[in-house]
């Protein structure tokens, strides 16, 4: 067994990598391990890391290109035979110890028989239900598109849908050594689509524990929070997430809390989603009520989020957000912030062994309840301000995720 790993890994995500779980899991843990990286993708808007000191980046084409739904494939596939050194590479036998894709599809197959050709474990990491999601973007197209055009775009959608569902389930997984998903509640998912559950490792969101040392992070000076009862939501916006839940959450507050502010400290993923956000402000009257603070660095939003009183965690449930493990909670958490959370199965977990927030139904009544207890109750949310640092770094800390992770990598390696 060698000491030193390689793993070829086409990702869905933007290259240089901004993520957490790539960043720090595999651009910092993995290789105190011996496991290193070879990146393949598409290149992104936003700024990462310059370069992959945890191994090779080979960025070809871009994520955000009008041809990248067509041509990313391809594209991965330029990038694979760049990371094994070309022609060269493959005649002096050059080769990964295993071929690893994150939540593609079509690049999915590509890696599969890549890997059979290669003659190496092929591993997949499913991070987020795509295909599902897929049928949810399907399912909303029908409920508020119609005439000719979103008739189209419904049976685009559709289309996509059927024959992703029939890749990923039939060619993809099937022929994986090894499945790496999100959650525990995920692999149960899976286990019930007939995939053995002994070939699947939950992998849930953490955090860099220096990153989110309370300590270390400096509380923003920005005289609007001054006075005000300030509630946190730390992340991006948008309408599939249903973000305007938290904007029915703050209509109910305010009726006895005037002074309650959310600070929403996070962008959307377009000018569009922003456009939308603002006027659903704007149309509630809420204006004195949300400061909505677009992109930020990370140092300065966790600025805004030590100066909260309680984090908010809504997730819708369903198969999306079911089967995910949302970072939201375990940021909060680290930084000692109480925490309001929907019930969804990650979330319920976490809270229940934490003791660090209360978890409960994705209704703007029953979260708004939640949150008025923990403004109206200091002692308890000292309790459970107190508890979170603590079972982070217990359980959700990315040294401890990074431990398990190699292991396991270890493990498929010597079957």
């Amino acid at each position: 067994m060698p000491t030193q790993l390689s793993i070829a890994c086409i990702l869905r995500d933007p290259l240089p990598p901004t993520r957490a779980d790539v960043l720090t899991l595999f651009g910092i843990e993995m290789p105190r391990y011996g496991v290193h990286t070879e990146l393949v993708g598409q290149g992104g808007q936003e700024a990462g890391a310059p370069g992959w000191p945890a191994g090779g980046m080979h960025v070809v084409g871009r994520l955000h290109s009008p041809l990248a739904s067509v041509c990313s494939p391809l594209w991965d596939l330029l990038g694979l035979w760049r990371a094994l050194g070309g022609l060269r590479g493959l005649t002096q036998g050059r080769r990964p110890d295993c071929l690893q894709v994150r939540d593609k599809i079509a690049s999915g197959v590509l890696g599969r028989v890549a890997a059979a050709l290669l003659r190496v474990p092929f591993v997949y990491w499913m991070s987020f239900p795509i295909v599902e999601g897929y049928a949810v973007r399907r399912d909303d197209i029908a409920r508020h598109q119609r005439g000719p055009v979103g008739r189209l775009k419904w049976a685009a959608h559709a289309l996509r849908a059927w024959a992703s569902w029939h890749v990923i389930y039939r060619l993809v997984l099937p022929g994986a050594r090894h499945i790496f998903v999100q959650s525990d509640a995920m692999a149960d998912w899976l286990a019930g689509k007939g995939f053995p559950r002994e070939r699947m490792t939950a992998v849930p969101m953490g955090v860099d524990a220096a990153l989110f040392d309370r300590a270390t992070v400096e509380p923003v000076a920005d005289p609007r929070l001054d006075g005000r009862r300030v509630v946190l939501y730390l992340g991006r916006i948008a309408q599939s997430r249903r973000s305007d839940f938290l904007l029915d959450v703050t209509e109910e507050l305010r009726r006895e809390c005037p002074e309650v502010l959310l600070v929403i400290a996070g962008d959307a993923p377009s000018n569009d989603e922003m456009a939308w956000m603002r006027r659903e402000i704007a149309a509630r009257g809420l204006e004195q009520h949300v400061l909505l603070t677009g992109w930020l660095p990370q140092r300065t939003a966790l600025g805004y989020a030590v100066r909260a009183e309680v984090g908010l965690a809504p997730m819708p449930r369903g198969v999306l957000g079911d089967t995910m493990s949302p970072t939201k909670v375990i940021e909060y958490m680290a930084l000692g912030i109480p925490t309001v959370a929907t019930d969804i199965p990650d979330q319920q977990l976490v809270l229940a062994q934490s003791g660090a927030g209360l978890c409960v139904p994705m209704e703007a009544q029953a979260f708004a309840a939640a949150v008025r207890e923990l403004l109206n109750n200091p002692e308890q949310a000292r309790r459970f301000a107190m508890r979170g640092p603590a079972y982070v770094k217990a359980h959700r800390t990315y040294d401890i995720l990074g431990r398990n992770v190699a292991r396991t990598y270890k493990k498929i390696l010597m079957e």
